[in-house]
């Protein structure tokens, strides 16, 4: 195969990792719109709810050109990850500021999203450990909980209150559902990580 074919197909100048860069710039859009008024305007919790749906569904699509044209690049591999983990905790710490999510669930979420990033990047030279299903579901359950408790759901008034007020104790439904399979899927990633690079050093030391 000719190098220089396979250098074009893995350059950093491609559309996933532009999605990817346009995930990250958008972050601090989305923390000025949920706290514009501390979080009570309508309107800019609606813009907000906006911003982080579109990041939600550019980080789906930068992940399936990627793996479908083969663009898998070592700037994604690195950028993607912390694109991820700043916009959802992003929402996470808005939301605690504004009084959505208890600051516990805050912290406990966010040390566990941020050892298992650093830890993934530590070992990636040796160790690649494809996301696994309580991960890919936990991925999911905090998308979902965070959509919607973005929502300005108990700022609204008049006849859409009730449906809206049933919709925000869903969401915290969901929240507590995806705060289980985080742990859940964190204590996977370490047993796994530390099984493989347990395997990994005594095939070295062959």
């Amino acid at each position: 195969m000719n190098p220089a074919v396979t250098e074009a197909k893995t350059s950093n100048w491609n559309i996933p990792n532009a999605l990817t860069t346009l995930r990250i710039v958008m972050v601090p859009f989305f923390a000025w719109a949920l706290l514009v008024d501390g979080g009570e305007s309508v309107l800019w919790r609606t813009v907000a709810w906006a911003i982080f749906v579109v990041a939600m569904v550019t980080d789906k699509i930068d992940g399936d050109l990627a793996r479908k044209h083969n663009l898998v690049t070592n700037f994604g591999k690195i950028a993607d990850p912390i694109a991820d983990k700043a916009l959802t905790g992003m929402a996470f710490i808005g939301l605690s500021v504004i009084g959505e999510i208890w600051w516990w669930v805050t912290i406990l979420v966010l040390l566990r999203e941020w050892s298992v990033t650093l830890m993934r990047l530590s070992i990636a030279k040796h160790v690649v450990l494809a996301a696994n299903a309580s991960g890919k579901l936990k991925t999911v359950l905090q998308a979902v909980a965070l959509g919607m408790l973005v929502l300005p759901l108990r700022e609204v008034e008049g006849w859409p209150e009730t449906p809206a007020l049933v919709v925000w104790w869903v969401a915290i439904v969901v929240l507590a559902a995806a705060v289980v399979m985080t742990m859940w899927s964190g204590y996977e990633f370490f047993r796994d990580a530390f099984k493989q690079r347990r395997h990994h050093r005594s095939r070295a030391s062959v």
